[in-house]
């Protein structure tokens, strides 16, 4: 081959280099929404991580999580906007993806804890390989029947028995219903405004967006539902098999429908993360709370059996990511908080139901039989794995981590389908 024609050749191959590396810059940006109330936030510390090493099955998440260095990983693919709420209102934190985009006392700084987004952010990254952005909004003691009401759903409709409650308890009727009226809806526009908002300006999030390239919504995880589950005046029949939420299943389809009709891209793929606090309900000691959150769960799930949603909407179970071994330790916990209680109260059939224990008497009596209850392993295992309450998955983030993976798993396989 003479000079001239290797020169064709290299530059030939030079072409197809250089469009090949431009047909990749201007693939559009992956962009994934997520929303929810407080275990959306994420109330596990990150003192927990060292926990995910201890299980072999989880180990290498931590190394994904860690790296090398044994500090939290820095994503240099992965960008975050997240609108919360603080001390003082709400704010928004932006940057690189990291742990500590979970709960924060102030919107704009590291909180010390993770929730769904780092290892969603982390995982989802490797599937698409290629940068990616993710919009969180989530506030905690949030509900899908007021607070994220959507508008398909219409106005919230309080029920006679709400009303005469209301009555007896002498509120002002028309105040209520205007209190409610102004509080239908506002997170849900407080999302979608800020999803736009973000959307609008990407470089300010991250810098190096190509606006040549664009972005595709390929995504939204929706993880809420402890506030629904306990509201007996929405849900009056919560404890009966069947119809106990049938009305939040309706309200997270309208949800559905109205995200995807408000950021226009009809068939976004869409995860429903379902409240598994409590791990599965085969474990549960009490049949009255098994049968409310087997309503609740179906309720949460119900959206997926609508044909409109077949391949296009998925219910991830969280349950099974719940931590059993710190729930037994919870349990225990909470044994001696309630024999504390009985001593100061007197309680009937308990040591000092006469009255006679000293102050001190009562701190020996407890001493002893926490003992009794936790051993010095149990302390150990609970200091490196829970940093919360039950209803944030005792701030496992063991726990949160793997429903995290989960979630970036589920858009893939919609993605499939």
């Amino acid at each position: 081959m003479n000079k001239s024609m290797a020169g064709i050749m290299f530059a030939l191959g030079f072409t197809v280099m250089l469009s090949s590396s431009v047909m990749a810059a201007r693939k559009p940006l992956k962009v994934y929404i997520l929303v929810g109330q407080s275990n959306m936030q994420g109330q596990s510390k990150v003192s927990t991580f060292d926990y995910i090493g201890d299980d072999p099955a989880t180990a290498p998440m931590l190394k994904a999580m860690s790296g090398s260095h044994g500090k939290p990983v820095v994503c240099d693919k992965v960008w975050i906007s997240y609108l919360t709420e603080g001390r003082n209102g709400d704010g928004e934190g932006f940057g690189k993806l990291t742990s500590g985009y979970g709960a924060r006392s102030n919107p704009k700084e590291d909180g010390g804890k993770i929730g769904p987004e780092f290892t969603f952010g982390i995982y989802m990254q490797k599937q698409v390989n290629e940068p990616i952005l993710i919009i969180k909004t989530a506030w905690g003691g949030k509900s899908l029947h007021t607070d994220f009401r959507s508008p398909s759903a219409g106005p919230y409709q309080f029920s006679e028995k709400q009303l005469e409650s209301f009555k007896k308890k002498g509120k002002d009727i028309e105040k209520v219903k205007a209190d409610k009226a102004e509080a239908t809806g506002h997170y849900y526009r407080l999302m979608i405004d800020h999803v736009k908002m973000v959307l609008a300006d990407i470089k300010r999030v991250y810098p190096k967006y190509n606006a040549r390239q664009g972005y595709e919504i390929a995504g939204c995880v929706w993880f809420q539902g402890w506030n629904d589950m306990c509201d007996s005046g929405t849900y009056p029949n919560r404890g009966k098999a069947g119809v106990g939420y049938v009305k939040y299943g309706e309200w997270m389809a309208d949800f559905i429908r109205d995200v995807r009709k408000d950021l226009g891209v009809p068939k976004m793929p869409f995860v429903i993360g379902v409240m598994g606090t409590g791990g599965p309900l085969e474990t549960y000691a009490s049949e009255r709370y098994k049968v409310t959150q087997n309503n609740f769960r179906n309720a949460m799930a119900a959206p997926t059996k609508l044909r409109e949603f077949k391949g296009n909407v998925i219910a991830v179970q969280t349950g099974p990511y719940w931590d059993k071994p710190l729930e037994s330790i919870a349990g225990n916990f909470e044994k001696i908080k309630t024999m504390s209680r009985n001593l100061r109260n007197k309680s009937k059939g308990q040591p000092n139901e006469d009255g006679k224990m000293t102050p001190r008497q009562q701190q020996e009596y407890l001493k002893e039989y926490r003992a009794k209850l936790i051993s010095p392993e149990d302390e150990t295992m609970w200091k490196r794995g829970a940093s919360n309450a039950g209803y944030h998955y005792l701030g496992c983030a063991k726990t949160m981590a793997l429903i995290g993976k989960a979630f970036a798993e589920s858009i893939v396989e919609l993605d499939k389908k």
